[in-house]
């Protein structure tokens, strides 16, 4: 198992070097200054000339790079001409925030859609396994920003009339915006709220957090908890066609027993990749998402950095969550070797 640890680790490194380059030849092919851009409607010439001398984009294409990478080697990811802040820093300040939010709505798509896609499979045709298509193909047609304003609508502000009696503004009781009420003075370790209420023992600002992430963790993880259920449905279906699923049944093993040992254990790896895949896409997803509700991540940053060209600011961020996702998917590869011991010869 070591063996097969360190080989996934020893691939990550040229794909971290390949992708370094790539972005940043890109980040260098978009249009526009980024002198002007952050200069404005003020940018002369001479500071122009300035800013481009100070932060080296007046330096051919190979020394920018040989000096960024240089700078990466030590730590240094440079600092956002538009802020003055260390990029690092500021990664480290808005980063648990997207991460809180992401393992949120992951939790939510996998704890619903593992269940949700199983019985569904075993149901196959009926009204649960109907429903579950559906709504599947619903979750994955409707965009996150619509769902967002949906649920914030719906769950935060309110609807107007009644049903059956029922006053549609009772639903409203969730928060709209932000990650904590700005009135509860709560002490932050690790910048994510919730472990750190948990950490100070200081319960109300823990719920607060919670109930904080319910709404957009819902809507980001719409996409993800469709693909899983799709997934492991049709995972669970072939599983059951199996021969040895029915050698199993007809030597009268336990129906828990097979579920368990050959039905979940072999239909989970092509889940183990879907869940995978789409906990790196919810980091670079989680933009439009914490733009709704005002959540203080990466995504808003990020945005605000694309628009007034911080090279410095989206090299270090999509290199951070480029990181990220190769962790992921090493952890992915790494689940795959206790699934099925077979795979660590490979």
């Amino acid at each position: 198992m070591l063996r097969f640890a360190v080989r996934r680790i020893l691939l990550m490194v040229p794909v971290l070097f390949g992708l370094s380059v790539l972005l940043f030849a890109w980040l260098r092919a978009l249009p526009g200054d980024p002198a002007r851009a952050l200069l404005g409607e003020k940018a002369t010439p001479a500071s122009i000339a300035q800013v481009n001398a100070t932060y080296g984009f007046d330096q051919p294409l190979l020394q920018q790079y040989l000096t960024y990478t240089g700078r990466l080697l030590h730590g240094d990811f440079g600092s956002s001409p538009r802020t003055g802040e260390p990029v690092l820093g500021t990664f480290l300040d808005r980063f648990p925030a997207t991460v809180e939010l992401a393992v949120a709505a992951m939790i939510f798509a996998i704890t619903v859609g593992i269940p949700v896609g199983y019985f569904a499979a075993k149901r196959a045709g009926g009204l649960l396994d109907t429903i579950a298509v559906s709504g599947s193909l619903l979750g994955v047609v409707v965009p996150v920003f619509v769902l967002a304003y949906l649920l914030k609508i719906v769950f935060a502000i309110g609807l107007p009339g009644q049903v059956f009696g029922f006053s549609l503004a009772d639903l409203a009781f969730l928060p709209s915006s932000g990650r904590q009420d700005p009135r509860i003075d709560a002490t932050h370790v690790t910048n994510f709220y919730v472990l750190d209420g948990l950490l100070t023992r200081e319960w109300d600002a823990a719920w607060d957090a919670l109930i904080h992430l319910i709404l957009p963790a819902i809507a980001l993880g719409s996409i993800p908890l469709a693909i899983i259920v799709r997934m492991t449905r049709a995972s669970v279906i072939d599983v059951l066609n199996e021969d040895y699923v029915r050698t199993a049944a007809a030597k009268g093993l336990a129906p828990s027993l097979i579920t368990r040992r050959h039905v979940l254990r072999n239909a989970m790896l092509p889940v183990v990749t879907v869940i995978g895949l789409q906990t790196g896409a919810l980091l670079s997803g989680a933009v439009l998402t914490e733009s709704v509700f005002a959540f203080n991540g990466i995504g808003s940053y990020l945005f605000d950095a694309i628009s007034g060209l911080d090279f410095a600011v989206l090299q270090g961020f999509i290199l951070f969550i480029a990181l990220v996702y190769a962790l992921v998917n090493l952890v992915v590869d790494l689940l795959y070797g206790v699934i099925d011991p077979r795979l660590r010869t490979k």
